[in-house]
């Protein structure tokens, strides 16, 4: 168990093309387990393998759906309180994805990243894609994705060909985002 750095632009590793994983030992089980660490540590619902500095075809999601079942929680921040509905964790494998029959109609969504911190944007993207991967034995699965889950696994899957989302903006706005991104930085 073990946190890693997350790499962020412009750490050149970030363009690298990831390579298909072919041993599925403890070695790949400690990466993922690491990852699963890493990103719950950076409040995230997604993370490739190269974003912490691994260039492997090895992807972790968890949208996290807030559970109904969970009793709720009272929070008490800066003295007011609310009530806090804990979510689910779900976390998803995917080693060696590959997208089959991505849908011509595009979907919407304000995506941001671990590795462009604090910068957000909206992306077009296939709203459903059908998806082939293997799981951490090796066994291959194929699934269709939807929603924010198809939104999310393109996204990371971009990761494994050195692709961040902010490269699917204008050139402008991508200017105007790494300018951003300069400048929260020397703030902090």
């Amino acid at each position: 168990m073990a946190i890693h750095e997350i790499l962020e632009v412009p750490d050149p590793r970030l363009k690298t093309v990831s390579t298909p994983v072919t041993e599925f030992d403890d070695e790949l089980k400690t990466l993922v387990s690491d990852m699963f660490d890493t990103m719950y540590d950076a409040s995230g619902i997604g993370l490739a393998a190269i974003q912490v500095g691994v260039p492997k075809r090895v992807l972790v999601i968890d949208l996290q759906p807030e559970d109904e079942d969970a009793e709720p929680e009272e929070c008490n921040h800066g003295g007011h309180s609310h009530v806090h509905y804990p979510t689910k964790k779900e976390p998803r494998v995917f080693v060696n994805p590959v997208i089959l029959d991505p849908a011509e109609e595009l979907a919407s969504y304000q995506e941001g990243c671990l590795s462009v911190p604090d910068i957000f944007a909206d992306v077009d993207r296939p709203a459903t894609c059908r998806v082939q991967y293997q799981d951490l034995e090796g066994e291959t699965h194929e699934e269709d994705m939807e929603g924010l889950m198809a939104t999310c696994i393109q996204h990371e899957m971009d990761h494994l060909e050195g692709i961040l989302f902010i490269d699917h903006l204008s050139r402008l706005k991508r200017s105007m985002a790494l300018k951003k991104l300069k400048k929260l930085r020397e703030a902090a």
